[in-house]
């Protein structure tokens, strides 16, 4: 295993300098590294450049953490405290969540084609089953997920185009 010695010191590095950065222990970044290169090495052989392939892999998980750790709710084991949160039910919380329901919807009315009336189908509070929105679409139940998945594609490409970048970057009014 002289590939695990060459790489040791380098991944203690990498980990050392990236995972208080995401919120993780050191060892548990290098922990998730050696795993991933055991499964790399189990299913294709060993990398062709190991040390950058380690880098990659480092950075990876950094990535993975990060996106757990935006997600992740505190726990109150006690209860009696406002909730706390991305699913707190304050007033902010409320118009917020509002808000960003009324943007979404307007978003899916400017879609192309026949994306308006499925994602409404698909958005709808009655729960429509594919059955039912194949029925009163006059579509083939089949084509629903490759229709719908299109559809979000488009949808997410509009959304992140009108978020991502309004103005030039850089640019100051």
């Amino acid at each position: 295993m002289d590939l695990l010695e060459k790489l040791r010191p380098l991944l203690a590095a990498e980990a050392a300098a990236e995972a208080y950065g995401a919120g993780i222990e050191p060892a548990e970044l290098e922990q998730a590294v050696w795993l991933r290169l055991l499964e790399r090495t189990r299913a294709d052989g060993p990398p062709p450049e190991p040390a950058a392939w380690l880098r990659g892999a480092v950075r990876a998980e950094v990535r993975g953490a990060r996106r757990r750790a935006r997600r992740e709710v505190p726990y109150d084991p006690v209860g009696d405290g406002p909730p706390c949160g991305p699913y707190s039910r304050s007033a902010e919380h409320v118009v917020l969540r509002a808000e960003a329901g009324r943007a979404l919807r307007a978003a899916v009315r400017r879609l192309p084609g026949r994306c308006p009336l499925l994602l409404g189908a698909l958005l709808s509070r009655s729960d429509p089953t594919y059955r039912e929105i194949a029925g009163e679409l006059g579509m083939s139940q089949g084509s629903l997920g490759p229709v719908r998945s299109r559809c979000l594609g488009c949808l997410r490409r509009m959304l992140t185009a009108e978020i991502a970048a309004p103005e030039l970057w850089g640019k100051e009014r």
